[in-house]
């Protein structure tokens, strides 16, 4: 049909247009909403992602041991490495724990100043399950030495070093002058040489131990000069021939000679006593106390006086019955601890007593015994002041 058609039809074909451009609308429409319709599905799938629930945080563990004894495991520091790295400090019992430690293998390493361990390390796996049993560690103190040398060998050789401090312990210098100390802990020492006749450089040494041995530490000896002690014992008869003797900081024994003289020599500094003795003879002082300091010392003279020899003489009266002797009995206490001084049974009615000390009162008691051997009992008590 042509469009001049459609005009002359224009009553007939007056409704066409419409009836044509109504579908296209529709259609245009459908198109329209299409694409919200996709937009909306797939913006309902992205939310559906992004809604999964939250992961489970992961489960920790720990691992617990002991170090023996406490005086090593007490404080000592534990660290833990490998799957993760940790630091723990044992208790007062040596007990440690450390926790938060996740599956996987880690090493075990203690320490603490002044001691070793067994084992040095030990390795562990953590698998599902806290580890509590067979981690153990055994420490043990370390121990060091100081040593040194005393010269020269005339001064050192034979020598006396004493070490005081954290601990004390003497020794003996060898032959050569050398001198040591071992099994000491860590700590401060003090190191003191000494040797009669001898000073030394310097007179003592602070030594600090601290996780090693120390060597070196010398001394330097030097002839130390010496002094005399000397004297006189009067008068001549008591003092010619007396022994006197020398004790304190050395010991020595002289003769005083024909004029009660004598000497001590060859003495270091120090604290001495002199004491004199002869048979027959007692001494006034009976010793004497010096002391020498940077100097001899002369004039400690003595007084020798011829000794008062005193005896008892005791008599009784006879038992009225036989008798095969008596026994004498001696004591220093009125009334009681009474000894036997007669060493055989006494026939007389006499003793004679010569062991008593001056300055002394005894008493004096007697028994009677007969032919069976059967003793009285003691008789009455006599006095004996002894001046």
């Amino acid at each position: 049909m042509s469009f001049e058609q459609n005009r002359d039809a224009e009553g007939t074909l007056s409704n066409l247009p419409a009836l044509v451009s109504r579908p296209r609308r529709a259609i245009l429409c459908l198109g329209m909403l299409l694409p919200l319709v996709l937009a909306w599905g797939c913006s309902g799938i992205v939310s559906g992602q992004n809604s999964a629930p939250p992961q489970p945080s992961p489960q920790t563990f720990s691992v617990s041991g002991t170090i023996t004894p406490v005086t090593g495991g007490n404080g000592a520091t534990v660290t833990i490495t490998g799957a993760a790295n940790a630091t723990a400090t044992a208790n007062s019992s040596g007990n440690f724990t450390v926790s938060g430690l996740a599956n996987g293998t880690y090493t075990i390493t203690p320490s603490h100043a002044g001691y070793s361990f067994s084992p040095s390390s030990m390795n562990v796996t953590i698998s599902n399950a806290s580890v509590t049993t067979g981690i153990s560690f055994t420490a043990t103190a370390l121990t060091f030495g100081i040593s040194g040398t005393l010269s020269p060998v005339v001064g050192g050789s034979g020598a006396t070093v004493t070490l005081s401090g954290a601990a004390t312990a003497t020794t003996t210098a060898d032959g050569a002058g050398n001198y040591s100390f071992s099994g000491l802990a860590n700590g401060t020492y003090a190191v003191t040489p000494s040797h009669t006749g001898y000073t030394f450089n310097p007179s003592v040494q602070t030594v600090p131990v601290n996780g090693a041995s120390v060597t070196g530490v010398n001394f330097t000896a030097q002839s130390a000069p010496t002094f005399s002690i000397s004297g006189t014992i009067t008068p001549i008869t008591g003092g010619s021939g007396s022994t006197v003797t020398l004790s304190g900081a050395a010991a020595a024994m002289t003769v005083a000679d024909g004029s009660g003289n004598y000497i001590f020599v060859g003495l270091g500094t120090g604290l001495y006593t002199v004491t004199p003795a002869n048979t027959g003879y007692t001494f006034s002082p009976s010793s004497q106390s010096v002391t020498i300091g940077s100097a001899s010392v002369s004039s400690i003279n003595f007084t020798a006086a011829p000794q008062v020899t005193h005896t008892v003489a005791l008599t009784w009266n006879a038992s009225a019955s036989p008798v095969s002797g008596y026994n004498v009995y001696r004591s220093i206490v009125s009334g009681s601890s009474y000894v036997r001084i007669n060493s055989l049974l006494n026939s007389s009615l006499a003793y004679t007593d010569t062991t008593v000390q001056n300055g002394t009162t005894y008493y004096y008691v007697t028994t009677a015994v007969d032919a069976t051997g059967l003793e009285s009992i003691f008789s009455n008590e006599v006095p004996a002041v002894i001046p």
